[in-house]
């Protein structure tokens, strides 16, 4: 087939949940098929990103479109001129008129037998009239998730934006998901939620995949030290309720009965929130140029998310290295564990405390459960994933035809 792959956002590196999903998948599309990988970036010229993205995806095209939006004054500026939109924030902020223009430039003169919208950021770029098979493939239910982060936002301004937000997100996203042919969904969690918004025959679970040949070759002996490992971007915000409820309503708990604990936090950008966490027993690395050597340090891998939506990549990529993991239901949610027999599942501070220490305590738990949760992770490996994935391609040429 011949395809096009739209990105808003830059996929290098690869360093949030979201890019690893699309790079993967992005990846094995192309080593079958002819395609197009169309991302479009904001800021300063990179061309260093512009060359590797072409070295990554042959054919590739990469579009500059404006000057960046950091800082409080011009991010402010940049949402208030877009308010009057019925289109979420989330979603008229990458709508672009030279990506607009490639994507219906590409449909009207028949260059592609499919395409697929990645995220539901891109997606006001694709024409109201789709004439072109195309999908939609969405990583979260984007109304969902910004419903709770307005429940748990403690800021008033901040809760009373987010509940705007999920306010516009809720007529958009139903209505974007009608639009396209298909829906690829990542979890049965997400299936059942947009089959309210539209026919659930119109909808594939593609599920959450693990480079196995990257993770399985960093298992080793088990960890000697009690270490406690969470992994994210930490400058998005249901990380950073995470580890904050962690910090302060979980690991107090575990420090008094296993005082040599340690608690260390990985990821890009740690917020200044994230920030003020670190203390003796709490570190924060920050961009790390692999995550692998501290998978490998861990014992125990933690995702204490109490808000968000999509599937954890992190948790498969821990399970793969042969790591137990502790998890709320929501931080699991999409992915197909099992409580008590491949990890653990707490949504209450005190249980996630409990089971912590448990394994941090016992040494022979700790491994009946990272033997359990490596033997689930061999199951999803990225070139299998690919064909429920090209499956949903066929399905929107199906429906478009």
């Amino acid at each position: 087939m011949r395809l096009l792959w739209v990105k808003a956002g830059k996929i290098l590196p690869v360093d949030t949940g979201g890019k690893i999903r699309s790079y993967n998948l992005a990846r094995q599309l192309a080593s079958r098929h002819e395609l197009t990988f169309l991302s479009y970036y904001d800021g300063a010229p990179d061309e260093s990103y512009e060359r590797e993205v072409a070295r990554v995806f042959p054919g590739s095209v990469t579009l500059r479109t404006g000057a960046p939006t950091s800082g409080f004054v011009a991010q402010g500026a940049h949402y208030l001129r877009r308010f009057p939109s019925s289109a979420p924030y989330a979603v008229s902020k990458f709508t672009v008129p030279e990506v607009a223009g490639f994507v219906t430039r590409g449909m009207r003169e028949q260059r592609y037998d499919a395409m697929i919208c990645d995220f539901l950021s891109a997606s006001l770029n694709f024409p109201r009239s789709l004439t072109t098979p195309s999908v939609l493939f969405q990583h979260n239910v984007e109304s969902a998730l910004w419903d709770r982060q307005a429940r748990h936002e403690a800021n008033p301004l901040k809760r009373l934006v987010f509940e705007l937000e999920a306010k516009k997100m809720v007529r958009y996203e139903r209505h974007a998901v009608r639009r396209f042919h298909h829906v690829i969904a990542v979890s049965e969690h997400d299936r059942s939620l947009m089959s309210e918004m539209t026919d659930p025959t119109r909808i594939s679970v593609v599920p959450t995949g693990v480079d196995l040949s990257l993770y399985r070759a960093a298992r080793g002996a088990p960890p000697e030290k009690p270490l406690v490992l969470f992994l994210g971007s930490m400058d998005w915000e249901a990380n950073i309720d995470g580890v904050d409820w962690f910090c302060r309503d979980i690991w107090p708990t575990v420090l008094a009965t296993v005082p040599d604990a340690k608690f260390r936090i990985v990821g890009r950008n740690p917020h200044a929130r994230v920030r003020k966490l670190e203390s003796a027993s709490v570190e924060v690395t920050g961009t790390v140029p692999s995550v692998i050597e501290h998978l490998q340090e861990a014992a125990v891998f933690v995702v204490p998310l109490r808000i968000g939506g999509g599937t954890r990549l992190k948790i498969f990529e821990a399970m793969a290295t042969g790591r137990a993991c502790v998890s709320t239901s929501v931080g699991a949610e999409g992915l197909d564990v099992t409580h008590g027999t491949n990890i653990l599942l707490e949504d209450e501070a005190e249980g996630f405390a409990k089971s912590v220490i448990r394994l941090l305590r016992d040494r022979a738990e700790r491994a009946r459960f990272a033997h359990a949760a490596g033997d689930l992770a061999a199951r999803y490996d990225w070139s299998v994933i690919v064909a429920t994935f090209e499956a949903s391609l066929e399905q929107a040429r199906s429906t478009a035809a």
